[in-house]
Formats: C-alpha cells, sequence, structure tokens
C-alpha cells in the first residue's frame, strides 16, 4: 500500500431506517434492503470486511427484524438505542477490539454522519447513495483475499462469545484457560498460507522475536530451501477457531537450530500459546539431534517473547541480560536441560494428526 493509498476499512457500522433498509420499522413498515445493498453487504463479508449496527430504535424489534430478513448473522456488533450515534459507534470498536479509525459509517442523515465525523474525525462517513460504489473503492478492497479473511466474521463472533464466558466465569483463571480446550495445530506452510504470513508480519510488533517481515517471494524462497522451516499454527477452541495466529521461521546448520522469527498475534497473548510454540520448536530440534537456538533482537515493545523465550528455557550468553535494542542476540537451550512439555491447557497437534510428544 502506498503513502497516499486509505487505510483498509476493517468494520462498516450502518444505520438501519432509511440506510439499510427503505422504511421506518417503528412506523409500522415491513422496510426491505435494496437488492444493491444486500449484494455490497455479503461482497464486503466475503472480503473479511465486517458489518456491526449503530442505530436509533428499539433494540429487540431491530433484532427480530434482521433475523426474519435473514441478516442477522452477518452483523458482528449491534448497537441500538437511543443515545449518541458517536457513542455507537465507539461501542462497536471496543467490542471489536479495533480502532475506532479503521470504521466506516453509513448513515442517511447528515446530522447524524456530522456528530460521528465531529466525535471520530477518522471514522469515514458516507451518505446510502454511496453504498453500490464501495466494493470499487480502494479503502474497502484489503491487499491479500484469503480464506481467513472470507472466515473473518465467524471468527470476531467467536471471539466475542469468549469475551462474555471469561466476564461471566466464576473459577480461577487457570481454570478458565482449561475450560477453552485449546488445540494449537502446527504444520509447514504452503503457498496458501503465505497471504496470512505476510500479514502477520507486518502487523505483528509487540510479539515478534525479531522484528523482521516477509514478503510473498520471500516466504516462498524460504519455504523451498533445504536450510529453513517455515512453519504456521492455527489455534482453536471450544468458542471456534482463531485462525492462523502463529509464524515460525528456523534455521537447520548441521548441529544446530537457530530459531529466526516467532510471531504471535496479539489476539492470543493470554491463552499461553507462546510457551507451546516455542517447546515444539525445541523438541523438533532435539529429535533432529540439532542444538536449538533462538535470535532475539529487542524493541521498545516486544519484550514479552524474551520473557516467552527464557520461560521454555532458552538463557542468554554470558552476562547479557539486558539486550541492547536493535542488537541480535543469539540464546542458547542448555545441552542438560529437559525439553519443554506442552502447558497442560493446550493440547498440540503436528501433521500427523496426533499430539506432539
Amino acid at each position: 500500500m502506498t503513502a497516499d493509498a486509505p487505510a483498509t476499512v476493517k468494520c462498516l457500522v450502518w444505520d438501519l431506517d432509511d440506510t439499510l433498509w427503505s422504511g421506518t420499522l417503528l412506523e409500522g413498515d415491513d422496510p426491505r434492503p435494496a437488492e444493491a445493498t444486500l449484494h455490497t453487504l455479503r461482497a464486503l463479508d466475503e472480503r473479511g470486511v465486517l458489518h456491526a449496527v449503530a442505530s436509533r430504535g428499539d433494540h429487540a424489534t431491530a433484532t427480530a427484524h434482521l433475523a426474519r430478513l435473514g441478516l442477522a448473522e452477518l452483523f458482528t456488533a449491534v448497537e441500538i438505542g437511543w443515545g449518541a450515534k458517536s457513542a455507537s459507534v465507539r461501542r462497536v470498536a471496543e467490542a471489536l477490539g479495533i480502532g475506532v479509525d479503521s470504521l466506516a459509517f453509513v448513515d442517511n442523515d447528515p446530522v447524524e454522519r456530522a456528530e460521528v465525523a465531529a466525535a471520530h474525525p477518522r471514522v469515514r462517513c458516507y451518505e446510502p447513495e454511496a453504498v453500490p460504489s464501495f466494493l470499487s473503492l480502494p479503502e474497502f478492497r484489503p491487499r491479500h483475499l484469503t480464506e481467513e479473511s472470507r472466515r473473518r466474521r465467524e471468527m470476531y463472533r467467536a471471539e466475542l462469545g469468549r469475551k462474555r464466558a471469561e466476564e461471566t466465569y466464576e473459577g480461577a483463571p487457570g481454570e478458565f484457560l482449561a475450560s477453552l480446550r485449546l488445540e494449537l495445530t502446527v504444520r509447514e506452510a504452503t503457498e496458501a498460507d503465505f497471504a496470512r504470513a505476510h500479514e502477520l508480519t507486518v502487523r505483528t510488533h509487540q510479539l515478534n522475536t525479531t522484528g523482521r517481515t516477509y514478503d510473498l517471494a520471500e516466504l516462498r524462497q524460504l519455504s523451498r530451501s533445504p536450510h529453513h522451516r517455515v512453519t504456521v499454527a492455527g489455534l482453536e477452541d471450544v468458542h471456534g477457531s482463531y485462525g492462523t495466529v502463529g509464524l515460525v521461521v528456523t534455521e537447520n546448520e548441521a548441529d544446530r537450530t537457530v530459531l529466526r522469527l516467532l510471531l504471535l498475534s496479539c489476539r492470543v497473548m493470554s491463552r499461553g500459546i507462546g510457551p507451546a510454540l516455542i517447546g515444539h520448536v525445541v523438541r523438533q530440534a532435539l529429535a533432529e539431534g540439532r542444538r536449538p537456538q533462538a535470535e532475539f533482537v529487542p524493541t521498545d515493545v516486544n519484550r514479552a517473547m524474551l520473557v516467552n523465550l527464557r520461560f521454555a528455557g532458552f538463557r542468554p550468553p554470558g552476562d547479557a541480560t539486558r539486550p541492547t535494542p536493535g542488537e541480535p542476540l543469539l540464546l542458547e537451550f542448555p545441552a542438560d536441560a529437559p525439553p519443554p512439555a506442552v502447558p497442560g491447557h493446550v493440547r498440540l497437534l503436528t501433521p500427523t494428526g496426533g499430539p506432539d510428544e
């Protein structure tokens, strides 16, 4: 994306009356969306753009009408009431865990659009007449269309279910993690994974051991190299799939395996996935007769990944306990240390279909 290209819209927030549909629900109408609106809704959903509602009216009446129209499942967050639209838009962003600046808002009332724009200057506001043009606008065209982007709505709805379950869980945090029945699947990346892997490298800074980014050509080259292995990790639990949440790049030499990059989506920061994935790399290296090492490049935000590496058993050489920002540090896994075990709340699956021992 060039410097002048608009940022991609992650979620389109809809008013309902005379916007999503023609007519006013509380006036006794049976309003229906135009065919062009329905086409836009479904096409954007296929591209991974989420839909939400910020509208005035009675919540129960409006959601029941969305269900009658067969549209309820298309909307990931629904804010219907009598307060300011700008507050509803803010709550949508908070519920989805995305920035307000990644939202767009469509409403037939220019006063409502102006109110949202005044409160959130970076929210892009449109009138309903613009809806048919959305499919051709660059802000509604993600750079890479992957199978994961097509399932984005499903994954966000699952995440909302997790949040509700965690908020109401009455046991200890460790017990909640166990209740999720997490399954982490690791496998070597294929062509279908490269777009998501590239996306992870450019979007993941906090949970990234070296801060490196790889484009599609570089990922293909690494995956074909006899000296490298590119691994992706997918996560599921009782609520559904998180999608591809991890990327590992290792370099194999005669007597050692060097972890050159490990990153995790911030969405799984609290799930204890880092030690599980690092442990898999260590066990794989040891099984192949190689000494595990891990490269770490400290940045302003990635100290959590050093903690994960240390927790898994890696140790810095000598007195290098305070790494210098930007300076690579090569950590060693002690020769006399036992392989790290898989965390008890995670079931780790390998390409063979069985658990990682």
